[in-house]
């Protein structure tokens, strides 16, 4: 069973806590930019917001000492004392009337934030380099960013929440100062104890879900694998059942262990560092009551004092707390940051050229080698080959022999480390990459099984043409995809797989020439088909092949297949063996030869004896 590494949490300095709040800007940008019109009138509420807790206390204490004035025999005008009770009212009406404002857009403004940076995401993840996501710290980088795409709706409201409370403790900070202002540094040296408190936990808090990132990607992966339709056979099959919650509940529980301990450690320090909050307010608080009691201030005025105090010290230990959050997400906001930062490797030079209109001299392997990043093992060494205009090259190899290597490279889905690939006698790399693809088409054998509609399964090919009814008929034809969905009852418009309600599911021969239509989709000039009919038998798989050279006269292709019989029908055959060119010729011609292609040859045949 796989064990957590051992390791110690770094906490981060206050520093670096501080240094992640430059990543707020960005932020407020990414806001506004989704909606300007939501964000001005969410600070425009909040702002009138914020002056209300002043205006409230003090009609209040208006409220109060009028009431005493009037008890005491007082020549009062009674009159003021309902004009300050009507305007305490209102300002209680308009008060709970913008709260519910706000809490709307806060709500709409951040599922908004929340759908951009999803798409965004989306769009970014979609521009880098396959060999990216084939990097386990790309992928902890790419679940932390990922993880950063919900959530926002909290930190965008904290933020305007700050916003709005600086600007009360602003105004009732100035009420405060003009009876006393010794008030005002007793509250500061009050709540600075546990804002410093909370600071540093929320950097232990993020050491340690940072550190654990790839042991909750296999809490995730673990609990897909252990309740998914697509795994149900395995688990139930083999009996996994047991092996994958064993092995969940113990990473479960050594994550579980390492966060109680934090959150304990967390709640005993917090609740010491309030007391002396509260021990702070109380002595204020008592220090108010003598100066009533002396005479030198009014029952109103000491209801305002109190109260404004007791305001802002809740509002400062908010602020405090919330800064120390709001510090504490600007750190994870960092993840998605440093996701966007990431940049491909493969894209198009500047004055890329486009691809031609029709290919006249081929494609050209010119000593190619390809070793993939952080391995010594070249997956291909040496190769150079020709494949001519309009010719169907066959490759063949034993597995790991490097045959999905050599089409990727050739889709430009890698670089070669060494040596070039020509087109025209240009390297593909002077090509306009878009261009490129959109000339290629390719479907892998570990094609995707999309719990799409059928007519979108197969548009994927082209997804710019998902609206051509017409074109995606002509491709399901052409692979036999349509004698699949002749007898599926909403035909191109049922719902294949079973995650969602009234989906069909497919044998795994049926989802190929789904995949297979893809491939028509688009009217490239390079087809390239990577043993994407393995599930079906050999004779279904000789059918698609002969009807696939037929559709494709004069176009190029190449075909990885393991069967010799399909083989054997394209005009060469290229072997490899360790990543290098072994044998290179037509059926006949490699079987003249007696290699090892020949070997291979006849060693299959006779399994059909």
């Amino acid at each position: 069973m796989a064990r957590p590494r051992n390791r110690q949490t770094e906490s981060l300095s206050y520093k670096e806590q501080f240094s992640a709040l430059k990543n707020l800007p960005p932020f407020f940008r990414l806001i506004w930019e989704t909606s300007k019109g939501m964000t001005l009138g969410n600070v425009i509420l909040r702002t009138i917001n914020s002056v209300i807790p002043l205006a409230m206390l003090y009609i209040g204490k208006e409220i109060i000492d009028s009431i005493i004035a009037l008890q005491n025999g007082d020549a009062v005008d009674q009159e003021y004392l309902w004009i300050m009770v009507a305007l305490e009212l209102g300002l209680a009406v308009i008060s709970t009337l913008i709260n519910r404002a706000i809490t709307l857009l806060d709500s709409l403004l951040g599922d908004l934030v929340s759908n951009r940076t999803s798409v965004d995401l989306i769009r970014h993840a979609a521009k880098l380099d396959l060999y990216q996501f084939e990097n386990a710290e790309f992928y902890d980088k790419l679940e932390r960013a990922r993880r950063q795409t919900t959530g926002r709706t909290i930190l965008m409201s904290q933020i305007l929440s700050q916003f709005q409370d600086v600007i009360s403790i602003f105004f009732l900070g100035a009420g405060l100062v003009v009876f006393n202002p010794w008030l005002i540094l007793l509250l500061f040296l009050a709540v600075i104890p546990s804002f410093l408190g909370e600071s540093r936990f929320n950097q232990w808090t993020y050491s340690l879900t940072r550190s654990w990132t790839p042991e909750r990607r296999e809490l995730d992966y673990l609990r897909y694998i252990g309740a998914s339709d697509e795994f149900a056979k395995e688990v139930k099959t083999f009996n996994l059942a047991d092996f994958i919650t064993k092995r969940f509940a113990y990473l479960a529980d050594k994550y579980y262990h390492a966060n109680r301990k934090l959150a304990v450690k967390r709640a005993a320090w917090g609740s010491g560092l309030s007391m002396i909050g509260t021990l702070a307010y109380y002595g204020a608080y008592v220090f108010i009551i003598i100066q009533t009691i002396g005479g030198i201030i009014t029952i109103g005025t000491l209801t305002f004092l109190s109260g404004s105090f007791s305001r802002m010290q809740s509002m400062l230990q908010r602020i405090m707390s919330r800064f120390s959050q709001i510090a504490d997400s600007a750190l994870y906001l960092q993840d998605l940051f440093d996701f966007f930062q990431i940049e491909p490797i493969i894209n198009s030079k500047s004055g890329a050229i486009a691809f031609p209109e029709k290919i006249r001299e081929g494609f050209r392997f010119d000593n190619v080698s390809f070793k993939y990043p952080g391995t010594e093992r070249w997956a291909i060494r040496n190769l150079s080959f020709h494949l001519l205009p309009g010719e169907k090259l066959a490759l063949v190899g034993e597995n790991g022999a490097g045959k999905t290597t050599l089409v990727k490279l050739l889709a430009r889905l890698y670089e070669p480390t060494e040596g070039a690939i020509l087109l025209e006698g240009v390297d593909l790399r002077e090509y306009d990459l878009k261009s490129l693809r959109d000339n290629i088409g390719i479907i892998f054998q570990d094609y995707m099984r999309f719990q799409f509609r059928a007519g979108e399964n197969i548009a994927v090919g082209n997804i710019g043409m998902i609206e051509d009814a017409e074109l995606i008929e002509t491709s399901a034809r052409k692979s036999l995809a349509d004698t699949v969905i002749e007898e599926l009852p909403d035909r191109y418009q049922q719902m294949l797989g079973r995650r969602f309600a009234d989906g069909v599911e497919l044998s795994g021969g049926q989802w190929q020439k789904i995949a297979l239509a893809r491939a028509y989709m688009r009217d490239a000039q390079l087809l390239i088909l990577d043993e994407p009919t393995s599930a079906l038998d050999a004779r279904a798989e000789h059918e698609v092949f002969q009807r696939f050279a037929d559709l494709i006269e004069d176009k190029n292709a190449v075909l990885i297949s393991h069967r010799f019989s399909t083989v054997r029908m394209a005009d060469r055959i290229l072997f490899l063996e360790n990543g290098q060119l072994l044998e290179l010729g037509s059926h006949e011609e490699l079987l003249a030869m007696n290699g090892k292609y020949a070997e291979l040859f006849h060693l299959q045949a006779q399994g059909y004896v």
